[in-house]
């Protein structure tokens, strides 16, 4: 029960934290024009990864896409690239894990298959995570550093610069559906644990002689025991015994 269990939360985060990507790409406002030194302005201008947007205080908006790919600076398109590989990533690994969840049987899957199912689709979804929190981390990056240099241009009495850009609604999303898809990831992988069969964790190795069996008698040690027969020839007699025990032969005088 713990294992299903673990398997559907982790599906469900991790499904939230793709969601999450997915919007947070789409969003616009992944950079908004700061109003600290001007609060009351006619026009109100934001950023996203797709186009710029314009709103006037008559509440018309206008918005106007990138129609370049060439001209956008290069940590900017990174910041494309990275989250649109992580959207891909969770994406196949939302189908992967549909198909590995232990309460659906399809077929006759073994629980192994769907351990490994489980597993790969927990990495796809710890990659994805990553993905969209380098990416949105690197566009704060730029944010920060684009801020501070108009900032130290305007105290220098440069006019020419006077709108900064700071931290967009569609940051924190990007960055709270990356964490929810990297602890989806993680409750994944541990879920595959528990999936695998009992008897493929101790795998018992036995070896088989390659000859024939061969049995063995076990008795008691006996130890060298000298041959106590005599041969006994033609003209041989055993001498006779005394009372002590002991052995009385001839002498040469019996035979004369």
């Amino acid at each position: 029960m713990s294992t299903t269990l673990c398997q559907v939360m982790g599906f469900l985060v991790s499904s939230l934290g793709v969601a999450g990507s997915i919007v947070a790409t789409a969003m616009d406002t992944w950079s908004t024009q700061d109003l600290y030194d001007n609060p009351v302005t006619a026009v109100f201008q934001y950023q996203g990864l797709w186009r710029s947007c314009v709103r006037q205080s008559s509440g018309f908006t206008e918005c106007r896409p990138y129609f370049t790919i060439l001209g956008l600076p290069a940590m900017f398109q990174a910041v494309r690239a990275l989250m649109i590989v992580g959207i891909v990533l969770g994406i196949l690994g939302l189908l992967v894990c549909i198909f590995a969840m232990k309460c659906i049987r399809i077929g006759t899957m073994e629980d192994s298959a769907k351990a490994n199912m489980t597993l790969t689709s927990g990495i796809m979804f710890i990659v994805a995570g990553l993905c969209a929190i380098t990416g949105v981390s690197v566009f704060a990056n730029m944010l920060v550093t684009n801020f501070w240099m108009s900032t130290s241009n305007m105290y220098q009495g440069m006019q020419n610069v006077q709108n900064r850009y700071t931290f967009g609604s569609a940051l924190f999303v990007g960055w709270v559906a990356g964490g929810l898809a990297l602890v989806g990831g993680i409750m994944m992988c541990l879920a595959c644990r528990g999936l695998i069969p009992e008897e493929s964790r101790y795998k018992a190795v036995s070896y088989n002689a390659s000859g024939r069996n061969i049995s063995y008698r076990t008795g008691p040690y006996k130890g060298y025991e000298p041959d106590t027969k005599t041969r006994k020839g033609t003209g041989y007699e055993e001498a006779p015994r005394s009372e002590d025990g002991r052995r009385s032969y001839p002498s040469k005088y019996d035979y004369v």
